[in-house]
């Protein structure tokens, strides 16, 4: 006797995905009504929420770069009618502590938001290989990549183009940032060690090393931030 239609059950989408093993199912043959506004919908979501994220960091960036070409002025201030004495060793030491601190949260969420901006390319991707999907005639006259694995991810950074990845990580945001603070940190090591009347070399050597300890500890927390596998990888490049 045969089966009544009706009365089977529908398929899961767990169900249909493990019975294509090579990927999700296809959007060719799909029959949901509106399923490019759907994707189109979710492509400005992400839109929206990078170009938020992006806002508040460089925000947040400019008010550090503010109040730190604030304290220079300060500092210059003082001296001009202070010297440089105690009260201006003192006042110069608080206000680098201050903007190190500052600049040190900027730079761990500029590295957060490094990273989230990376998620959120990898998913317009995946949206874009959504398109293709529908419409394969599409694929030539889309510049960005249609697959969320690393090198689909530096194909959408780069535009298409070849791009050498230490010029890449020199060239961004969260380096620049670095460089700042690693200058701030040395500055303050210096100056402490001025102020505790150590040696003239001993003041530049303990810059020195401050800053570069500073510096190490920036590109570890990058490192940890970045070094996490993706696994979840849905629509590699063929080899």
């Amino acid at each position: 006797m045969a089966a009544d239609p009706s009365r089977t059950p529908p398929t899961s989408t767990s169900t249909v995905a493990a019975a294509t093993p090579d990927g999700p199912p296809g959007l060719r043959d799909a029959t949901a009504p509106g399923l490019p506004v759907f994707l189109s919908t979710e492509h400005w979501s992400l839109l929206g929420t990078r170009s938020m994220t992006w806002s508040e960091v460089m925000s947040r960036i400019n008010i550090h770069l503010t109040v730190v070409s604030a304290f220079l002025l300060v500092l210059a201030l003082t001296a001009q009618v202070t010297g440089f004495g105690t009260a201006f060793r003192t006042m110069a030491i608080g206000l680098a502590s201050a903007a190190l601190v500052m600049g040190t949260l900027t730079a761990i969420r500029v590295n957060l938001a490094s990273r989230e901006d990376a998620d959120l390319v990898r998913a317009m991707n995946r949206l874009r290989h959504a398109y293709v999907e529908l419409a394969p005639e599409l694929a030539p006259y889309l510049t960005a990549s249609v697959h969320d694995d690393e090198r689909g991810l530096m194909h959408t950074y780069a535009l298409g183009q070849r791009r050498n990845l230490v010029l890449h990580i020199v060239g961004s945001t969260s380096f620049f940032l670095m460089v700042v603070n690693t200058i701030v940190a040395g500055t303050l090591g210096a100056l402490i060690a001025s102020a505790v009347g150590a040696s003239t070399t001993a003041v530049v050597v303990t810059g020195v090393v401050v800053g570069l300890a500073h510096a190490l500890g920036h590109m570890e927390i990058g490192r940890r931030v970045f070094a996490a596998p993706n696994l979840d990888v849905r629509f590699p490049r063929p080899d």
